[in-house]
């Protein structure tokens, strides 16, 4: 169950191998309050995936602040997008 990164699933970003889980997401959750077998609940892992994910998570800091910037990037843009007048003419 090693953590897998593949250009055409999750735009690339490091996920749980054999599922459509990023490790972002597992570490969110769990550095949001939730146990690790509370997020291995609710995600539909295994514990053991959950650690790995975590342990992913504190070995590549860096990647991870990369992913995170870019999501909140998109995150914004949507926002702006959305809070924009529509052109109806």
């Amino acid at each position: 169950m090693p953590i897998v990164k593949t250009d055409d699933v999750l735009a690339g970003d490091p996920r749980v191998e054999g599922r459509r889980v990023s490790v972002l997401h597992v570490a969110e959750f769990v550095l949001g309050g939730a146990s690790p077998e509370e997020a291995a609940d609710q995600l539909g892992l295994s514990l053991a995936e959950v650690h790995e994910a975590m342990a992913y998570y504190y070995r590549h800091p860096d990647e991870m602040a990369e992913i995170r910037a870019a999501y909140d990037e998109l995150e914004d843009e949507l926002r702006d997008r959305s809070n924009s007048p529509v052109n109806t003419a």
